[in-house]
């Protein structure tokens, strides 16, 4: 044998057992990963379990590939419930092209150096997850795909992944995090990107020529500035996607965006573009989505949009046209879906011939000024599948004809002054998943063909004036919604919306709990995301199906809503078959009878039956509902015992029996009711709170309704009063029970009513009276955060929390949802609790309340207090929170004609918005502790209150 062949066959010897022992490697490696996450995960986990350590390979297990050497090149854990801290040894993995940790809930930084050492990678997805701190891929050049969209980062665009990364990087994810940085032509060293996503993150810079040469280019939700040049779209322009929406872009938009002709989507959406709609669109025949809502374009829309032949979805709201709907709106003949909201449209409905559009499947005209009846024309709209006019000034009955809809999903006329009866041919519909009749003046009863609507799932007639009975009939309302879902699923066209999350916070309200936290996380594309889901039928988040077990599935469930009525007579046993409905609110009618025992069979969240005259026992089924997290029977005729069944409901966070005064029984230390204090008890003497020294009472946050009430209700409430006339600032509560015994429960009076009701009014409530007021807020939380052992995590901060008294002074109420937490412990929710609007965003997260959490609730407060805006106003798509940031971003404009105003009329107090700014940081971390607040307010109030004159304004 020749010394070359020898030594030839000796190298390949050597190399084999080099390959053997890499191999051994990456399976130690793949079980030290395997431990490493059941130690971190000791309940639901994802296959990576069942991965069989006495394999010799693990070229077999799930989510494992390997080469023709039995190395492993790819590791793919997505969506395998893996939590905590992320595993620091892919590094040791020399082998791996493919590493894909995506959708799980991974925490925490990324260990240093780790993925920098996988100098191998071609693609890495660490997306939808909870990984915070900056992101180091510079030593990754091979990479090809980075996705780490849906996470915390935080840091510079420059110094996390590019240019160093990008040299063959082709795809780029990093929408929903936090990173900043000036992006100007950052990606011109990148060559081969075609698709970048960097929506949703705090970037600014202007947009440059080079975006032309990218497939997709998405910057939405950002701090990108100025205008956008004629050069941006070169002849060439390679532009498939363009998303510029929620910026602060301004001018004109030019007609060169004609170069883009392989344009299929633009968005516009929320900027503050003006002038003339570019006529250069109309050049873009394989255009299909146009989104131009919430800018300042001038009302006349160009002819030539009409030459965009592919146009399905056209989005022209929040330019506030004014006048009559346009007449060329009727001849975008390829339309099926139209967003025309918050215009300010007086008519024009008919005569714009948007009615005749052949294609049209969803007609938004909500929240604008339309008058007179609901027009007929619509009743010939076959392919209509979503119509929505809300919020107009519409007026007469809800014309029988709509019932010829046979197509349609959803239809929501509230908020308009519809009278007259809901008519029976609504049962036609049976696709129908919406109907919102709310706030009208409808009348008559809830006609029984409604039962016949067998996809309906989410039903809210409140605040009318129906009356009757419950239709037995109504039981039968969703209970097959599979084949409308079905029909969506293949209809790939199915489009829920540009974006905005408007139409959702009317549909799915904030008081449903298991949404309670969805809108403080809510970016445009989550929303579009959820709305798909949702008429899909796929569920959004884990909801109980079953009433008996709390075990949680991902599931669709809905909602029946008739408060504010006149409806009377008893609850329908029937009811008890409504088996996907998990919040049904009947309260604020005029109900008698029973509380029917199959109420129980509901998978509910929600009970409210409150401010009725149903008397009887509270049934002890209620106790087996065991998802319940909100039970309300508060004023109504409740007798008996407390059933004992109600400590079985692990989950509720509010519970309220007040004023049913023929209810008795001890209500245990212990269990669910042991968490709940004498405010879910309030007007009930026969009830006794074991072991917790004296009861103190207060008065009712709203007057006591005779309306409902049995007579002898009445009689006793009417003794009360008498009481009250006599005894000032105390409400003393009187009743001989059975025994003869005669207790008397006095408590403090606060008669000022709540916080809420003041935000708005500068002359009543004047700039000292607010900062007097955050600082008496500040000093319970500071009690409750720093004083109290072990500390008290409030979880419901907000202003209708707030009480103040005669003298001015202030009291923090509504402990229902309050929780205790031990040093270096959280409270960990099944569902996150709070209010909409003040709930901190990382609950929706990680579902844990901390203090930090309360502060963000108080930052929220103060921001309320700083400017007399809401937390959230129902009319607007832009929370508090998101205004007050917005403003902060352009320079606060005119803030010293701003401030110059405010010495005479109170409207900001700068330096109270700037400290609510940095309670409501995102991370926190970054919050502040309530005595440093306390002490940046003592400093506000001793500088002369707020930022503005001294002056006490209304006082």
């Amino acid at each position: 044998m020749s010394p070359l062949l020898l030594g030839f066959l000796c190298l390949l010897l050597f190399a084999g057992q080099v390959a053997v022992v890499a191999s051994d490697d990456d399976r130690e490696v793949l079980v030290e990963l395997k431990r490493f996450l059941q130690a971190n995960n000791r309940f639901n986990r994802g296959e990576y379990d069942r991965w069989p350590e006495s394999d010799a390979s693990p070229c077999r297990w799930a989510g494992v590939t390997c080469d023709g050497r039995g190395r492993v090149t790819a590791l793919d854990l997505s969506g395998s419930a893996i939590s905590g801290a992320a595993f620091g040894n892919f590094s040791r993995l020399t082998a791996l092209t493919w590493l894909d940790l995506s959708d799980n809930g991974i925490g925490g930084e990324l260990p240093a150096g780790d993925l920098a050492q996988c100098r191998g990678l071609v693609h890495l997805n660490l997306s939808h997850n909870l990984i915070a701190g900056g992101l180091d891929v510079s030593g990754l050049t091979k990479l090809r795909t980075l996705d780490v969209s849906g996470n915390r980062f935080v840091g510079g665009a420059a110094a996390s992944f590019v240019p160093a990364a990008c040299g063959d990087l082709a795809v780029l994810n990093v929408s929903g995090n936090g990173f900043t940085g000036d992006i100007t032509g950052l990606f011109d060293g990148c060559p081969k990107l075609e698709y970048i996503d960097l929506s949703t993150n705090n970037f600014t810079g202007e947009l440059w020529p080079g975006i032309a040469r990218f497939t997709q280019f998405n910057v939405a939700e950002n701090n990108l500035t100025g205008g956008v040049p004629a050069a941006t779209f070169p002849g060439g322009c390679k532009l498939r996607s363009l998303d510029l929406s929620a910026n602060h872009f301004a001018g004109e938009f030019p007609d060169s965006i004609a170069s883009c002709s392989n344009l299929t989507y633009l968005s516009l959406w929320g900027n503050g573009f003006a002038g003339k709609i570019p006529a250069g669109i109309g050049e873009l025949a394989g255009l299909e989505t146009l989104i131009l809502g919430k800018n300042r374009f001038d009302r006349r829309i160009p002819p030539e949009l009409t030459n965009c032949t592919s146009l399905q979805f056209l989005d022209m709201s929040t330019n506030a046209f004014g006048g009559d709907m346009q007449g060329i709106l009727g001849e975008f003949v390829t339309l099926k879906y139209l967003v025309l909201h918050h215009n300010n449209y007086t008519g024009g409905i008919v005569s714009s011939g948007v009615l005749r559009l052949p294609l049209l499947a969803r007609l938004d005209l909500s929240f604008n000024q339309f008058s007179g009846e609901l027009p007929l024309e619509v009743a010939d709209m076959k392919s209509l599948k979503y119509l929505m006019l809300p919020a107009n000034s519409f007026s007469g009955g809800i014309p029988p004809e709509y019932g010829r809809l046979a197509e349609l999903q959803a239809l929501d006329l509230s908020y308009n002054g519809l009278t007259g009866r809901i008519p029976a041919s609504i049962g036609n519909l049976t696709s129908l998943l919406w109907l919102m009749l709310a706030g009208n003046q409808l009348s008559g009863e809830i006609p029984p063909e409604i039962g016949n609507c067998s996809s309906l799932l989410w039903l809210n007639l409140a605040d009318n004036r129906l009356t009757g009975r419950i239709p037995p009939e109504m039981a039968e309302i969703g209970r097959n919604p599979a084949p409308t879902f079905e029909k969506n699923r293949k209809d790939v066209s199915v489009l829920a919306g540009s974006g905005e999350c408007q139409a959702m916070r009317r549909w799915i309200p904030a008081t449903y709990p298991p949404f309670n936290f969805v809108y403080t996380v809510m970016t445009r594309e989550n929303c579009r995301s959820i709305w798909d889901r949702l008429l899909k039928g796929y569920g959004i988040i884990p909801i109980c199906t079953n009433s008996s077990s709390p075990v949680r599935s991902n599931t669709i469930s809905g909602y029946v809503q008739l408060s504010g009525n006149k409806l009377s007579g008893e609850i329908p046993s029937q009811i008890g078959a409504m088996r996907n409905l998990s919040l049904l609110h009947l309260d604020n009618n005029q109900l008698t009878g029973r509380l029917p025992p199959a109420i129980s069979h509901l998978p509910l969240v929600v009970l409210n039956v409150s401010n009725n005259s149903i008397s009887g026992g509270i049934p002890p089924e209620i106790g087996h509902i065991l998802c319940l997290e909100i039970l309300d029977l508060a004023y109504n005729n409740f007798s008996g015992e407390l059933p004992a069944s109600l400590g079985n409901l692990t989950g509720l966070n509010k519970f309220n029996v007040s004023y049913n005064p023929l209810l008795s029984g001890d209500v245990p230390t212990t269990g669910q009711l042991g968490t709940f204090d004498e405010l879910s008890f309030l007007g009930d003497p026969l009830i006794t709170l074991q072991d917790r020294g004296p009861r103190r009472q207060r008065a009712p946050q709203a007057a006591i309704r005779g309306s409902g009430m049995s007579p002898r209700t009445i009689a006793l409430w009417f003794v009360f009063s008498l009481i009250i006339a006599f005894i000032a600032g105390t409400v003393v509560f009187i009743m001989a029970n059975l025994r003869a015994r005669f207790p008397i429960l006095v408590y403090e009076y606060l008669d000022g009513g709540n916080l809420e009701s003041l935000i708005g009014d500068h002359a009543a409530f004047g700039r000292r009276r607010r900062l007097d007021a955050a600082i008496g807020v500040a000093r319970a939380l500071v009690f409750l955060h720093h004083e109290c052992r072990p500390a008290v995590v409030h979880r419901d901060v907000k202003a209708s929390n707030v009480l103040l008294g005669r003298d001015g002074g202030v009291k923090v109420t509504d402990f229902g949802l309050a929780r205790v937490v031990r040093p270096g412990d959280t409270h960990v929710s099944t569902m996150v609790a709070g209010t909409v609007g003040y709930v901190a965003p990382e609950y929706g997260q990680t579902w844990r309340a901390t203090t930090k959490g309360d502060v963000y609730s108080y930052g929220v407060l103060l921001m309320e207090l700083a400017t007399g805006r809401r937390a959230v106003d129902g009319g607007e798509e832009e929370c508090l929170v998101e205004w007050s940031r917005r403003m902060a971003q352009e320079g606060w404009p005119a803030r010293e004609a701003a401030a110059a105003a405010a010495a005479s009329s109170g409207a900001v107090l700068w330096d109270m918005l700037m400290l609510g700014m940095r309670c409501t940081a995102d991370s926190p971390q970054e919050r502040p502790d309530m005595p440093d607040v306390l002490a940046a307010l003592l400093d506000i109030a001793g500088s002369g209150g707020g930022g503005g004159s001294s002056s006490r304004g209304g006082e």
